[in-house]
C-alpha cells in the first residue's frame, strides 16, 4: 500500500443535541449530531404513530376480525 493515502484514523467526540455524549473513532475529531440512540424515538420506545384517516383503527379492526375467524375455525 501507499503511504500518506489513507486520512488518520482518530478518537472522535460525538455530541448530540439532548447532551449525550460518546466516543467513536472517525477521520474527523469532532462530531456534532442531532440525534443519538438515547433520543431516537424508535430506540427509545415513544414512538408515536401518525394516524391519518383512520388507518391504524381500519387496520387493528381487519387484524380483530380476521384473528376471529381464525378461532372460530379451529371451533
Amino acid at each position: 500500500m501507499k503511504k500518506d493515502t489513507h486520512p488518520d484514523y482518530q478518537i472522535a467526540n460525538v455530541h448530540c443535541s439532548c447532551g449525550n455524549t460518546f466516543q467513536t473513532r472517525s477521520t474527523v475529531g469532532e462530531i456534532r449530531a442531532e440525534i443519538c440512540s438515547n433520543c431516537h424515538p424508535f430506540y427509545t420506545g415513544k414512538q408515536k404513530l401518525m394516524d391519518t384517516g383512520g388507518r391504524v383503527e381500519r387496520y387493528q379492526r381487519r387484524i380483530a376480525k380476521t384473528q376471529a375467524a381464525q378461532e372460530a375455525a379451529k371451533q
